[in-house]
């Protein structure tokens, strides 16, 4: 490690990794109440398992980004970051609002925006906190080294600013509904893809050793597509909502465009991989790469484009396909990629060799094999249950009765993804290090 201030990265990485722990675990408890509804239901509703589950979510994978960039940035700017002190005060609000927010929704203090349920105090936390984080990257970038990757990321995490939105609720449904997406949409669909492809050249770049030349052209490639599609994008979540009948038609065409950055990104990838000519001792970092861009092409891409066209979209909105296309897509997009960092990233923080790198790509194909499980039984559920309550009109409760076998087989494939998420998170902390060269021992710590 060249930079002491990349040491940062591994504060918001165990922070992290911890908030990971608890997603996966909130999600397997809602899971379990889709087949058992009555499990704890006056001491933790449903609602706020699903508002824990989801927050927690959002909050890791921008923890997770932040880390990245303080870890990846020093070597792109070639000095150090700009202030430590700022960067440990941002993530002690980012702390500090978390555990807010568990205790406001505990108490049952929340506005009921899905995803944006903080509370106010809370929400201006989140605002300081990015603010805080723009200024100490922006001033670091300012005197440093200029290339593809930072331009490309500190735009991208420039759009975190898009949460401003959420200090406003408008009275009127319609209206609030239109600006909601601004923040999520545009976070999840838009700038978090550049972020995305941002991270990912720079872990090609250290992976691979191919040419920067090479990897910042695939990069503004996958930049144009992602803005092109993605900004205009935002339509298919205004079909239902009481806006112009316009926006039917351009949502489902740039939507339809949205699978494009997806497939440039896989292709860039292995393609990179591919030319290659640095055999990187790190491969489970290289798995998670290549498993991020593929699991994202078809989650994000493939799944997205199944249900994205209106005509199709007036049957199936809210539906289980929803859930199985959100579900892989986040993983893929955002998880895996967040997880492949942390591989390449952790053990040079820690001063030593790749380590446990069987028992990482043990959990990588735990957690992809449940996930891609997941999603292919939430998708049969949720075509039964269009033709059954969208077409034939039978009543919600009804259809979910006979839905149980798929919420059954969906708890399963959860219980493999929390498996290999805490086995991901003992990979990075035990003591323990594997060299997977054969002819060489395995030292214990």
């Amino acid at each position: 490690m060249k930079y002491q201030t990349q040491k940062i990265a591994y504060a918001y990485f165990l922070t992290a990794m911890i908030l990971f722990g608890v997603q996966v675990c909130g999600g397997l408890l809602a899971g379990w109440i889709y087949v058992s509804p009555n499990t704890l239901s006056e001491i933790l509703p449903f609602n706020i398992v699903r508002m824990l589950h989801t927050n927690s979510l959002v909050v890791w994978l921008v923890t997770g980004f932040m880390g990245a960039t303080y870890f990846l940035l020093p070597e792109e700017t070639e000095r150090e970051i700009w202030s430590p002190k700022l960067a440990y005060l941002q993530l002690a609000i980012l702390i500090v609002g978390t555990a807010g927010v568990v205790v406001s929704y505990l108490s049952g203090i929340h506005e009921g925006r899905e995803f944006l349920e903080q509370p106010m105090w809370v929400k201006l936390g989140i605002v300081a906190a990015v603010v805080i984080f723009l200024v100490n990257i922006g001033m670091t970038m300012l005197k440093g080294r200029k290339t593809a990757i930072t331009n490309v990321l500190f735009f991208g995490l420039a759009g975190l600013t898009l949460f401003l939105f959420a200090l406003w609720n408008p009275s009127n449904l319609s209206v609030d509904k239109m600006y909601w997406w601004y923040v999520i949409h545009l976070w999840v669909e838009g700038v978090w893809e550049l972020i995305m492809a941002s991270i990912l050249a720079f872990l090609m770049l250290k992976l691979t050793g191919v040419d920067r030349e090479v990897i910042e052209k695939w990069l503004y490639v996958i930049v144009a597509t992602a803005l092109f599609s993605g900004v205009l994008g935002t339509g298919h979540h205004y079909y239902w909502i009481g806006t112009p009948g316009y926006w039917q038609w351009v949502g489902s065409i740039f939507s339809a465009l949205e699978v494009v950055p997806f497939f440039a990104m896989m292709a860039f990838t292995f393609v990179m991989v591919w030319k290659g000519s640095r055999n990187h001792p790190n491969k489970a970092a290289m798995l998670w790469a290549l498993g991020c861009s593929t699991l994202a092409f078809f989650g994000a891409g493939v799944w997205g484009f199944l249900h994205t066209f209106h005509g199709i979209n007036f049957y199936t909105h809210g539906t289980q396909i929803t859930a199985a296309h959100g579900h892989l897509a986040f993983f893929g997009a955002y998880v895996a990629l967040n997880l492949a960092i942390f591989s390449y990233a952790m053990p040079l923080l820690r001063g030593r060799d790749p380590y446990n790198q069987v028992i990482n790509m043990a959990s990588f194909w735990l957690m992809a094999g449940g996930m891609t499980f997941m999603t292919v039984v939430l998708t049969f559920a949720g075509v039964i249950q269009t033709h059954l309550q969208r077409v034939l009109g039978e009543y919600y409760m009804d259809v979910q009765d006979q839905l149980v076998i798929f919420y059954w087989m969906r708890f399963g494939a959860g219980v493999m993804v929390v498996l290999g998420a805490f086995l991901f998170i003992y990979a990075m902390l035990a003591p323990r290090r594997e060299v997977i060269e054969p002819g060489k021992a395995v030292p214990a710590e």
